[in-house]
């Protein structure tokens, strides 16, 4: 058995997890500043159901964002850095993971993805000034029961039939 193993039993694998996520509050937070609307992580650590290797897939809503994904990445890199001591601190403990963002305006969640469709069952929202995505997440769900889509889990995967009665030729809207 490895010492990371031995000190995994001393903090559960959730404990962990918990404790990044805290941090990468506090360090988005400390950086956006206002600029912050909402945080939502998604996924298996969304889910609860991470393991070692799980990466933390999140996104971040802010106002304003640079354009382009480079330059959204580019000034993120801050809150990485600022994140190193605890990422290490996890590998210490047998935690190998990664941080995932998907960076979004407010204009850009209202305009939707289909990325939000991942979060509409399984996000933890973290951080959410005025209650803005969890709106825009409501908003989501109801126009998925209108249509009576369903969620099809195969396995530890899904996909979704968003329009289980869809004729041919049929358009609709989510």
């Amino acid at each position: 058995m490895r010492a990371s193993d031995d000190r995994l039993k001393s903090k559960s694998m959730s404990e962990i997890f918990e404790g990044l996520l805290k941090a990468l509050c506090e360090k988005c937070t400390g950086f956006y500043g206002p600029r912050l609307t909402s945080l939502a992580v998604y996924g298996s650590v969304g889910r609860k159901l991470m393991n070692q290797e799980s990466d933390i897939d999140f996104l971040l809503v802010v106002d304003p964002l640079p354009n382009g994904r480079y330059r959204r990445v580019r000034e993120f890199e801050a809150v990485e850095r600022a994140l190193g001591a605890d990422l290490a601190e996890a590998g210490d403990y047998g935690i190998h993971t990664e941080l995932s963002p998907v960076f979004k305006t407010p204009g850009e969640v209202r305009q939707g993805s289909p990325l939000f469709l991942d979060m509409v069952d399984d996000a933890r929202i973290l951080i959410d000034r005025g209650g803005f995505f969890q709106r825009e997440l409501n908003g989501l769900r109801e126009r998925l029961a209108r249509l009576g889509a369903r969620r099809i889990w195969k396995g530890n995967a899904w996909y979704w039939d968003l329009k289980p009665d869809y004729k041919i030729g049929e358009e609709f809207e989510i």
